[in-house]
């Protein structure tokens, strides 16, 4: 059989043998053969239905919305996306009911004789000059009339432009869809900007009783109700993924058996080019998501030539900003490329990188450390690794090596964290770049309360950085840099003892019950009355930022970022450290409003102790950074605050912190920890989903999708959570000590 288009061949089969010789067409039509089985999940989170499908020739996912009974039909529609890992690929079509009665219309991906319910599409090259189409293909179910009122092809950032933000849509990238009628059917196709790409959509009624029909009126379509044969297809170049046997280390290998959903879904996240932040929305390569995320997935994620954390770390180097040290924050590719390359007046489809972001760049040596001095196999590729030749993705880098790269990063850490190390004043901390408002992993509008001077990079990610560089230093890493090897660890410190000063917030007893009163008032939604949660001490915190919104000196949120101090250093300041480690157990161990602890998690923000109304209204239930529960937080505290309780075991070789000696303090570690462990464990369902909200009522809180909150004030559209986030997998390697347990 010659190789005709498959979305040629589908958009051939009429309404009345769709059933019979449509799917006797489609059994003839195959793609080439692959040696392993097909990797399939199907993972609701209602009102969202997510199934993913990879093989040999195509990775992607389907995302299926449908409003629930109580949904609020102002922020939840009828949609289907489908996503391709393969240039950040996307397309989505929203529905409306034909009837016009807002929740009526149910759409649904059925199993049916074409796939469980998805099922791959090829369709090979055209005379060798250009790339195969693929993707998926399902039985889509419409319980009534519906009108096909919006479709976005191309790419995932231009969905989010439009999902996300005001709802913006491009007419040189939507006046380019196509729309064709064939028979009862009907086929979308955009060519994309690069003039070569094309993204392919077929809708045909399916069933050999089928009544449906498509019709296209002024660029809008009507189905009947009834089931179709849909099929979502684009030419973009695949990548190579990494399954679950590649990804992780032979000592880990049992994990794909006891944890096959999470292995499945770190291997659709991970290919030999990069890792992936997340599915759907972050479906490319994301700097600080990768790095955190192969920090606490090192001990499973196998190394070597090929390996899952020399993907993470060769993606990196390839895309550091050689002028000046920045790690890239997100990538931008595929048709999203070209447009906005278009919008400079250049006609390329160049990649490009965000720099914008500061925490990024302190998490390289890190990361390079535990690696490639910590790590046998690691040890042993160093040299080869770092004379790596840049520029196969980033042109901008050629002519220079991985190694130079890490460098020019190290350099400009060294450069940034030099002042403070001379002179300890709040000018000399380390700020957000010019003209941003985000620069961490709380990089939405309201995550740091508009602060120029983040928590986290100051007081632990700057000092864990020079830490690693000292290491580095010594271990040949930068080899015409020796006096970093001093001049890092004397500087480390400086950052470790003096930077917390700046962040700390006390609050009074009686102050600081009385603003929880307070709060209960001005929080636009459901929380805890006070009665259970009197505050018995004064309430110690550090502040997410300095110099925020509103004149705010200190943006006063209680917070998760202690976490990075915990799992990045062990510091010696004993001043310091105990104090620390305890208002850190303290505040876990409080429910919210008073703490950060509830029973759908440890929430990542409370701002129950802000005197100002900003707080109550800026950190909601439906903010992003909000009061929300985040995974890898979870993971990355749980595994921090062992880390400081195994420094008192007797059996190190170092002396043990003087926190080790107060049973109090100890206890109240212990105490967290176990408080922490217990909600991980209670919330084990949620846990490798990016984000999730909660709604209190009957006394509990409620797990609830965030995607379905009402979004903060001035947000001009909710942001869904993905259902798998690459740090959200940590817990295939962070897990409970037992030695700890109470």
């Amino acid at each position: 059989m010659k190789h005709t288009s498959l979305v040629t061949l589908l958009a051939g089969i009429s309404a009345t043998n769709a059933g019979k010789s449509g799917a006797s067409l489609l059994a003839r039509y195959s793609a080439p053969a692959c040696s392993n089985a097909p990797s399939t999940l199907s993972l609701p989170d209602a009102p969202y239905d997510n199934f993913f499908y990879s093989d040999c020739n195509v990775a992607a996912q389907a995302v299926v919305t449908t409003p629930l009974l109580d949904s609020d039909l102002t922020q939840i529609g009828p949609r289907l996306i489908v996503a391709w890992p393969a240039g950040n690929s996307g397309a989505c079509w929203f529905f409306a009911p034909q009837n016009g009665v807002n929740g009526s219309l149910s759409i649904a991906l059925v199993n049916s004789t074409v796939g469980n319910p998805l099922a791959p599409v090829y369709s090979s090259a055209k005379n060798g000059s250009a790339n195969p189409s693929v993707g998926v293909k399902s039985v889509l179910r419409f319980n009534s009339s519906a009108v096909l009122t919006i479709s976005i092809l191309g790419s995932i950032r231009t969905i989010r432009d439009f999902t996300e933000g005001p709802s913006i849509l491009y007419p040189e990238i939507q006046d380019a869809i196509t729309f064709t009628t064939n028979g009862n059917g009907v086929q979308l196709n955009r060519l994309w900007l690069d003039n070569v790409t094309s993204t392919t959509l077929t809708f045909q009624p399916w069933g050999s009783d089928s009544t449906g029909k498509a019709t296209v009126v002024n660029r809008t379509v009507h189905f009947e109700p009834g089931d179709y044969l849909f099929s979502a297809a684009m030419s973009y170049p695949q990548m190579t993924q990494l399954e679950p046997a590649s990804v992780l280390n032979s000592r880990s290998a049992d994990l794909i058996t006891q944890m096959p959903g999470q292995t499945a879904a770190l291997s659709f996240l991970s290919y030999s080019e990069k890792l992936l932040a997340g599915a759907w929305r972050f479906l490319t390569y994301f700097g600080r998501d990768s790095m955190i995320s192969a920090l606490l997935l090192e001990p499973v994620l196998s190394s070597g030539s090929g390996s899952a954390m020399e993907a993470v770390i060769g993606a990196v180097l390839e895309r550091v900003n050689r002028t000046d040290g920045s790690v890239c924050h997100e990538e931008t590719i595929g048709d999203y490329a070209t447009w906005t390359n278009e919008q400079e007046g250049i006609y390329s489809n160049a990649m490009s990188c965000d720099y914008k972001m500061i925490d990024s760049d302190y998490y390289l040596p890190v990361l390079m450390q535990k690696y490639f001095l910590q790590n046998p196999l690691g040890k042993s590729r160093a040299t080869a690794f770092f004379s790596t030749q840049a520029g196969s993705v980033n042109a901008a880098n050629r002519n220079l090596t991985w190694g130079d790269l890490a460098l020019i990063n190290a350099e400009r850490i060294m450069r940034l964290t030099g002042p403070f190390a001379k002179e300890q004043t709040k000018d000399n901390l380390i700020h957000l770049k010019a003209g941003q408002i985000v620069g961490q992993w709380r990089d939405s509008t309201y995550g740091i309360g508009g602060g120029r001077i983040p928590y986290d990079v100051n007081t632990a990610l700057a000092p864990a950085a020079l830490r690693s560089i000292a290491a580095l230093a010594r271990g040949g890493v930068y080899p015409h840099e020796k006096q970093w090897a001093t001049e890092a660890d004397k500087n480390a410190k400086v950052w470790e003892d003096s930077t917390l000063q700046f962040f700390e917030v006390t609050i009074p007893r009686k102050e600081a019950q009385s603003r929880i009163d307070t709060y209960q008032t001005r929080a636009p939604f459901t929380v805890p009355t006070n009665t259970s949660h009197t505050i018995d001490s004064d309430v110690t915190f550090h502040a997410l930022s300095l110099d925020g919104y509103d004149s705010l000196a200190q943006v006063q949120v209680m917070n998760t970022d202690d976490c990075f101090r915990h799992f990045l250093l062990n510091t010696t300041n004993e001043a310091q450290l105990t104090s620390f480690l305890n208002q850190t157990a303290s505040n876990i161990r409080r429910t919210f409003p008073a703490g950060l602890m509830t029973s759908a998690g440890m929430v990542v923000a409370n701002p129950a102790f802000g005197s100002e109304d900003v707080y109550a209204q800026n950190w909601t239930t439906g903010a992003y950074h909000g009061t929300v529960v985040w995974s890898w937080p979870l993971a990355m505290m749980g595994k921090g605050l062992e880390l400081q309780m195994a420094r008192c075991d007797p059996k190190t070789k170092t002396s043990a912190p003087q926190f080790c000696h107060d049973a109090s303090v100890l206890g109240n570690v212990k105490a967290a920890y176990n408080s922490l462990w217990d909600s991980i464990e209670a919330n084990s369902q949620q846990l490798s989903t990016e984000v999730w909200s909660w709604v209190y009522r009957s006394g509990e809180f409620d797990v609830t999708p965030l995607g379905v909150m009402p979004p903060p004030p001035g947000a001009g559209a909710q942001t869904e959570s993905d259902i798998r986030q690459l740090w959200s997998l940590s817990f295939l390697a962070v897990t409970r000590n037992e030695k700890y347990k109470s």
